[in-house]
């Protein structure tokens, strides 16, 4: 089950060992330190555990005691991992504590953890999932820096969102692509955006194609619990990007929102930082979340567009589907748009009947 081993026994220094050498060939200690040109004070101190066994130590001894220098060495390397051992469980014993706080069964549905009842063999785990020496240091990574910038609130987990993270590095690792291309991304949104008019799993499998053909992986990837999270970009290095999505909410015109607020993170912000959506409180970051925010929307609909068709006060199942049509996108992106500004309200039943969902396949 672990990937590590835990020795429960108590650790035997080498010291023991030499103890009962010199029992069985009748040498004391005293004997011992003039044939070794050491203090005795020395010796006693290895024989009781107080002072290890060093290279040169271990020569001189397989000098005068005939027994081969990597035996003590090896003793003294094993007995120094069996405390180091005994540390390194204590340590996830303590940890063991913040469980609570990763989404354990999520990562398990999803293969990345595997199943045990032992709290400290879940602590292993998720040490390895994460590729850390401890959990507490996991808000050091830079790669799970976002995570923790955002605000901890409504139930939200900065370790779930820094798991759900990881599990899309891990994914997008796998996934070859082509060197990061700028030009050709941009030379493609269109085609994206006509891709939503299809069943949404056949377009996903598109989208991947083309943005792979762009240096960009796009990992789609359920919600964990308490992260609340639609979506996420951050760059493995400067060659490849990658855009992480969930169908949390379901909605079709959130997802293909997100989508777009995701690509325009890689088109005008830094390759450095980890985009994840809303949640932030420093402005700088604000501010990139507003500017991909605009980016969304007017690549869905343009500004002017959006401006004829509102001004017209025709706002019906009728005109929202010709207006769609027009546009090429799907009658939900509109509804959704007029709802996000208040010009209509969310429970308009005739309009609402636009919003189509999502479901994973």
């Amino acid at each position: 089950m672990m990937t590590n081993t835990y020795i429960s026994d108590l650790a035997i220094h080498p010291g023991e060992f030499l103890e009962e050498t010199l029992d069985e060939i009748g040498m004391t200690q005293a004997e011992l330190s003039k044939r070794l040109g050491r203090p005795q004070q020395a010796i006693n101190e290895i024989i009781k555990g107080k002072k290890s066994i060093t290279s040169e130590t271990a020569l001189e001894l397989e000098d005068v005691l005939g027994i081969p220098s990597h035996i003590w060495i090896g003793l003294e390397s094993e007995y120094q991992m069996v405390l180091a051992k005994q540390e390194e469980l204590k340590q996830m014993e303590e940890e063991s504590k913040l469980l609570e706080k990763f989404p354990y069964s999520d990562l398990l549905k999803l293969g990345f953890v595997k199943s045990t009842r032992k709290a400290v063999e879940k602590v292993d785990e998720l040490k390895r999932f994460f590729e850390v020496a401890k959990l507490i240091q996991i808000p050091q990574v830079k790669t799970y820096e976002a995570a923790f910038r955002v605000a901890n609130q409504d139930n939200i987990s900065n370790e779930a969102i820094a798991s759900w993270i990881q599990a899309i590095r891990l994914k997008a690792k796998q996934v070859e692509t082509k060197k990061f291309d700028k030009k050709k991304l941009k030379e493609n949104l269109l085609k994206i955006k006509s891709l939503m008019n299809i069943e949404l799993n056949q377009a996903i499998k598109e989208i991947q194609e083309i943005l792979n053909s762009c240096g960009i992986v796009l990992v789609m990837l359920p919600h964990f619990k308490n992260t609340k999270v639609h979506g996420a970009t951050f760059w493995l290095d400067n060659d490849k990007a990658v855009v992480a999505m969930t169908l949390r909410g379901s909605f079709s015109d959130v997802f293909w929102f997100s989508f777009f607020h995701e690509i325009g993170h890689i088109l005008l912000h830094p390759k450095r930082e980890v985009f994840l959506e809303d949640g932030y409180s420093n402005q700088k970051l604000k501010k990139q979340e507003d500017e991909a925010d605009k980016f969304a929307s007017e690549i869905l609909i343009s500004e002017k567009d959006y401006n004829e068709f509102i001004s017209t006060n025709k706002l019906t199942k009728g005109s929202v589907i010709s207006f769609s049509e027009k546009l090429d996108i799907k009658p939900s992106i509109i509804v959704g748009r007029l709802m996000h500004d208040q010009i209509i309200k969310f429970n308009d039943y005739e309009l609402s009947t636009l919003r189509d969902r999502y479901k994973w396949k």
